[in-house]
């Protein structure tokens, strides 16, 4: 499935080629039956703040439900392929590049309206209202001089 190196301060994990990804099921709860194409990283890496998921939807296909969070905002960002997004009845076209931030109240669901195409993309859900800084305020110099030879993890 994925090939993982870990220290005591990382975990790194291979999923391999996009175009591989429906290696990778998930079997949802609301749904008859399994999805092709959905990993979910938290526990692969061990992550303690946030889930993230990474995605492909086949041509022609729509999430099959609305939904919304009850503690999560979620951030999409779209890797490959084209469709839409719909946020409270609202659509927006989506592509490569494009990235949404929806609440936790929004009702949403998206769709792939190519017919050959795949749509790519990545799920980060975080804690709605959690957030104590930007990422450059939270950052620490090392006094170091970087250098590429290192030993190999383990």
């Amino acid at each position: 499935m994925t090939n993982s190196k870990r220290g005591p301060n990382f975990t790194a994990i291979d999923l391999g080629p996009l175009a591989q990804l429906d290696q990778y099921k998930y079997k949802h709860p609301a749904l008859p039956r399994e999805t092709d194409g959905k990993v979910f990283l938290n526990q692969l890496l061990g992550m303690t703040s946030s889930e993230i998921s990474i995605n492909k939807l086949p041509p022609r296909t729509s999430m099959p439900f609305y939904h919304t969070h009850r503690l999560n905002e979620e951030i999409y960002i779209f890797l490959k392929g084209v469709g839409e997004f719909q946020i409270d009845g609202k659509v927006l076209p989506i592509h490569e590049g494009t990235v949404v931030r929806v609440a936790q109240e929004g009702e949403r669901c998206w769709r792939n309206t190519s017919d050959t195409d795949e749509l790519y993309y990545v799920v980060v859900q975080a804690c709605a209202g959690t957030y104590e800084g930007h990422t450059v305020e939270d950052g620490v110099g090392v006094q170091k001089r970087v250098s590429w030879v290192a030993k190999e993890p383990a």
